[in-house]
């Protein structure tokens, strides 16, 4: 009997230590975590330093974003591109910061956040070489990731003129980073590259090839077409985070923060014409 008085005091405080532990480790962190996904492979929306920290146009915009929050503890986490909107399915991840575009079948699935920096589409070629219209690029042949905004767009080209010959898309993983496509360039195993403005310019630029960097003249696409996003779950938190962080995105567009950030990444001014009021 004295036994189990004392294996039950055992148990009581045990439990009592334990309750204790869990109390003192979220008072001692206060903060809730918002973990973001990004590849770090895009730059200069997102990519790590030499120090291996995690940078980039899209990293500082959410850091400003949440400097001083005192309800949130923001944390970013690198992987693969095609692993990012699953993490955020599963709860994972809260913030999917990507350069993501929108599209149709996204936003069936995730909220947008209010649009961050405006880019046109591009096509990169050798240098020698310059096309501005889908047209042209009919009978050559690119690389690109299955599902994105510029495979879909060349495969709406190349549905709505099935006399031509096609534009000839290799899908590649979303592991595959850019700088890979730009290798491939470089070799002529494809003809272009079919992208947005910035990071053409930006990468060919920082990996010293010598391309073409032509905006696109078509009127393809939407309005939404070009305009970069941060993506949400649509769940009651993901809610909570898109209000938060667009009312954020207006103050720093009003202040100027954005303007700065997108001159220190892109070398212009790519948010002004952001109508975020």
């Amino acid at each position: 009997m004295k036994l189990r008085k004392i294996l039950a005091a055992g148990l009581v405080i045990g439990l009592g230590i334990l309750s204790l532990t869990a109390c003192s480790s979220k008072a001692g962190s206060g903060k809730e975590d918002i973990i973001v996904a990004t590849d770090s492979d895009t730059a200069p929306f997102t990519f790590t330093n030499k120090n291996n920290k995690h940078t980039g146009y899209d990293i500082e915009v959410l850091q400003a974003v949440f400097k001083d929050s005192d309800r949130y503890n923001l944390k970013f986490e690198t992987t693969d591109f095609d692993s990012i909107l699953p993490g955020i399915d599963s709860e994972r991840y809260q913030i999917a910061a990507n350069d993501f575009n929108y599209n149709e079948d996204r936003a069936k699935k995730y909220l947008f956040s209010d649009p961050i920096s405006v880019s046109n589409y591009a096509i990169v070629t050798k240098s020698g070489k310059a096309y501005d219209s889908l047209d042209e690029l009919s009978g050559k042949s690119t690389e690109a990731i299955a599902g994105s905004n510029y495979a879909q767009t060349l495969e709406n080209w190349n549905d709505k003129h099935p006399d031509k010959s096609p534009i000839q898309v290799n899908y590649v993983s979303g592991d595959t980073g850019f700088s890979s496509r730009l290798q491939d360039l470089e070799q002529e195993k494809i003809d272009f590259i079919f992208y947005d403005q910035i990071s053409s310019s930006y990468a060919a630029k920082d990996q010293g090839y010598d391309f073409a960097v032509t905006p696109l003249k078509d009127d393809v696409g939407s309005s939404k077409d070009g305009l970069e996003y941060f993506l949400f779950a649509k769940s009651d938190q993901g809610k909570e985070l898109n209000s938060f962080v667009n009312k954020r995105l207006k103050e720093l567009q009003k202040d100027g923060t954005l303007v700065k950030l997108s001159k220190k990444y892109f070398g212009g001014d790519f948010v002004s014409s952001l109508d975020n009021k």
